[in-house]
């Protein structure tokens, strides 16, 4: 599921839709990967040491790295916040305090409703 700001606008689509379309089909086999087994592979999807239950889901697409970060909500859903092409080995702070706000917004406004 893809997170979406309180005026209906979708970041992580926004993301996806500037990727090549190599670098869209490899997300979305790594995404069908994640969703379909029950483990998965650390190699694509782990949680981030020192912030409060961010997931991230980690695609190689030739030389590019891609990066997209989430959290796990209830029901067994994940919802994806925002997504990067990654340059270093650590993921930027700023991606991560990101995504911790848009879990925060998301959640606050699905016990609102």
């Amino acid at each position: 599921m893809f997170y979406r700001t309180k005026s209906g606008a979708c970041p992580i689509e926004d993301f996806l839709d500037s990727l090549s379309d190599k670098q869209a089909q490899r997300v979305a086999w790594v995404l069908r990967l994640v969703e379909e087994r029950d483990s998965v592979p650390t190699q694509y999807f782990k949680k981030l040491a020192g912030t409060k239950d961010i997931w991230e889901v980690r695609v190689q697409a030739g030389s590019d790295t891609i990066r997209l970060l989430g959290f796990l909500a209830g029901s067994g859903s994940f919802v994806l916040t925002n997504g990067f092409a990654k340059k270093t080995q650590k993921t930027p702070p700023k991606e991560i305090s990101l995504a911790e706000q848009r879990k925060r917004d998301h959640l606050d406004r699905s016990r609102k409703q």
